[in-house]
Formats: structure tokens, sequence, C-alpha cells
């Protein structure tokens, strides 16, 4: 049984620049009053302009920080980032099943803002098989919903639908196709669970500082959850924060390239 403080744990790697991957998923944790603890898949050399080297975290040292985690906090929920090759997404499957985990937000992370890939694509099929079963509920965005499918990107909303029907019957029990990557006035994100549709609207910030927004709406909708929050409030109370931390994000000067979002906007 859980305790009285919200614990969510993140399985992701770790962004040396602080803008997305293990560091913007504490970050997101803490803003929203949830003790974060983390499990690290990959180190990578990493900041605002790109990614210039990753560092695999070796299976059985993951599965080793599963086991010391999970063994002893009472976790409420799982965020799972970057799982950039097949043994390490094999490891991460083991053990979620091993601690019985069922609370479970997977972002398949493929490339990052910078265009730089952080997984290869073999490892690809095996993300299919071992952890989408596994998942309460995966959140791709539009590129990385069409390479799960192996299909081109959605460009409209009837499209975007067909394919959250087609991922939720690889096994997960929700599917959450993100729009940041769409056109028009506002992003719109597209949830299908067993009842069905519902889209989650907002308007579409102009901004370069885009670093890390698919780890924080995942890390978001973890807090919710670890939190009590139903699916789907655990999702609309994540839009609104990322919306807030991307319209605050021109406040800050951090880097050259993509900078982060303003995940404690809220306080400073």
């Amino acid at each position: 049984m859980a305790g009285s403080t919200p614990i969510a744990v993140t399985m992701a790697g770790s962004d040396s620049g602080g803008g997305a991957g293990i560091q913007a998923d504490l970050k997101t944790f803490s803003a929203l009053g949830v003790y974060g603890a983390s499990v690290i898949t990959a180190l990578t050399a990493q900041n605002t302009r790109g990614v210039t080297g990753i560092h695999d975290v070796p299976p059985a040292f993951i599965a080793a920080q599963i086991d010391a985690v999970l063994s002893d906090l009472a976790v409420d929920a799982v965020k799972i980032g970057m799982l950039s090759r097949p043994e390490a997404i094999t490891e991460v499957a083991s053990g979620l099943s091993r601690h019985g985990v069922s609370a479970v937000v997977l972002d398949p992370v493929m490339i990052a803002a910078s265009g730089d890939r952080l997984l290869v694509p073999e490892a690809i099929d095996t993300l299919r098989r071992a952890l989408l079963p596994q998942a309460l509920l995966i959140t791709p965005n539009l590129p990385e919903a069409a390479a799960l499918l192996e299909a081109a990107p959605a460009e409209d909303l009837a499209s975007v639908r067909a394919q959250a029907r087609l991922l939720l019957a690889m096994g997960p029990r929700a599917v959450l196709i993100k729009g940041g990557h769409g056109e028009g006035p506002d992003s719109i994100d597209v949830l299908l669970d067993s009842e069905g549709f519902v889209e989650f609207t907002a308007p579409r910030i102009v901004t370069r500082n885009t670093h890390g927004t698919g780890c924080t709406l995942s890390s978001a909708i973890a807090a919710g959850l670890a939190k009590g929050l139903g699916l789907r409030d655990a999702v609309a109370a994540a839009k609104d924060y990322l919306t807030k931390a991307l319209a605050r994000s021109e406040e800050l000067a951090i880097g050259q390239g993509h900078g982060p979002v303003h995940h404690f906007h809220a306080w400073w």
C-alpha cells in the first residue's frame, strides 16, 4: 500500500544539459508535489544543440536499480522514457513484471528535439512486444506513433484516431497521441481509452524552447496518477502544466539551441 507521500519513479536516460530525460522528469515531479526516484537507463552527452554521445547502462545494473527502488519505496506510478537498446527494454519489462507495477506511463522516446536519434531502429519491435502491453498509457508524438505502426505520420484528426486504435490493439490500456508536431493555432492531444476518444486542446505556443516537452508531459501525467487522479484528469492537468511551462519558457536563457520549458514557472 502506498503511504501518504505520493511517489513516482522515472526510468529513462540522463540529459547532461538538464532539459529533458531524468532531469526534466524529476523537476516535473517536484513541481507537482510528488517525490521522485529514478532508474537511469542511459547517459547522454547532450545540450540544447544536440546529443554528442550515448553511454548505455548495463542491463544488469538497470535491474539492480529497479529492484533497489521498487523493493523499498511505495511507488504509485512509473514513467518510462529513453530506452535506447533492446536489452534495456527487456530488462525494464522484466522488472515491471517482477514487481507487479501497473500504473505505467510509457513515452516511446525515439528522437531528441535536436533531431538526434535516441532509440536504435532494431529496438522498436522489442518496444512493441515487451513494453506496450504493460503500459497503462503510451504517449507517442505524431512521428513516434507512425514509427510504431510503420506508417506515415497522421495528417488530420481522422488519421490520428485511426492510428490510436491500431496502437491500442497492441496492448496498452490507453493511448495519447500528442499534437505538438502538428500544425494550426491549437495543439490537440488525442486520448483513446476504454471509454472512447477525448481531445485535449491548448493554444500552440510559438517558442524554440521545446526541449523536454514529451518527457515533461508524460512525467506530469505520472505525477497526477501518483496523487490519485483518474487517467483523464491526470492528462488534463498535465496538459495545462506543460502549456504554462512552454508559455513561460522564454523567461529562461538556457543554451544556444532548443532551450527547456520552465518547469518551476509557478515559483520563479
